[in-house]
């Protein structure tokens, strides 16, 4: 069991419903306690420092009601929190994530514009949340294409193999153990790959044979996959290595997945902020299954 809880952030939205449905199950599933966060933007009017970031709101609120309501018939539940704040809603979520397993939302909140698929809430969440963070699309979304995987539930995980992050992959191995699942790992290599020759505006073709380019990446993968696998062995975990855009192979292969899992850009000396990365970005943006970003592993001492 967890002790650490997953929070959940609502607004009123069918979005954000749809997302509590997931924080609520996964609770279930990790024997974590769920809260259910409301935080109300700053007036218009506002001025920095007017309000105290992070002021409890002690009247009633209607979005938590709702909830309440809304889960009233849920025999089978974990653990739950209702907390009402007033602040800046993508700081001040970001900020819980240092107190979360899991943090939870709805891929466009109340506020977004019809025409985006994800919030700026929802990305400066994932993009500073200490832990990490699951954004939940509406059901329905259409991928481009199918991907044929084997049948039973999946939890699918993004594998750069010049760059593997750990934290990911043990999230994602965690994630698939707890939920009966087996887990796809997308591996993909940059092909075609070209070379720029001397002369101007000229490219030759590779010289370097794509099966070998194949071979190698599954082999990098079956070493980086080894020592996640020895410590759960319960979990069939399978390289899925593929050539060209490892974003949308990993947004053909979200459909009917229990979830994707991506890690987020570390920081590096010369940009030290935090960055969310053009892969997760373009993920959370189009995927049919729930996506989770997940924070690197901090360095070692």
């Amino acid at each position: 069991m967890s002790t650490l809880p997953v929070i959940v952030a609502v607004d009123g939205s069918d979005d954000s419903l749809v997302a509590l449905d997931w924080a609520f199950d996964t609770a279930l599933v990790l024997g974590a306690p769920l809260r259910v966060v409301h935080v109300q933007q700053f007036p218009a009017w506002a001025r920095p420092g007017v309000l105290p970031a992070g002021r409890p709101v002690p009247e009633d609120d209607p979005v938590l009601d709702h909830v309440g309501r809304y889960l009233a018939g849920r025999v089978e539940r974990p653990e739950l929190r209702y907390v009402a704040l007033e602040g800046a809603p993508g700081a001040m979520l970001a900020e819980l994530g240092a107190e979360a397993e899991l943090l939870v939302l709805g891929s466009r909140g109340r506020g977004g514009f019809a025409g985006l698929l994800l919030g700026s809430t929802g990305m400066a969440a994932a993009r500073d949340a200490q832990c990490p963070v699951v954004v939940v699309p509406k059901p329905g979304r259409q991928v481009p294409e199918d991907v044929p995987v084997e049948p039973g539930p999946r939890v699918v995980v993004g594998l750069q193999v010049d760059s593997p992050d750990e934290a990911t992959l043990a999230f994602a191995f965690t994630q698939a153990a707890l939920r009966g699942a087996w887990l796809q790992v997308v591996a993909a290599y940059p092909w075609p790959a070209h070379i720029w020759t001397a002369a101007p505006a000229q490219i030759m073709p590779p010289a370097v044979d794509q099966d070998a380019v194949e071979q190698d990446t599954r082999v990098l993968a079956e070493g980086f996959l080894a020592p996640h696998r020895a410590r759960h062995p319960e979990v069939h975990a399978e390289p899925y290595v593929v050539p060209g855009d490892a974003a949308g192979h990993l947004v053909a292969a979200s459909k009917d997945a229990h979830l994707v899992v991506v890690g987020r850009h570390r920081r590096r000396l010369l940009a030290p902020a935090r960055m969310m990365g053009t892969v997760a970005q373009a993920v959370l943006l189009h995927a049919a299954s729930p996506v989770a970003v997940v924070p690197p592993a901090p360095p070692q001492e």
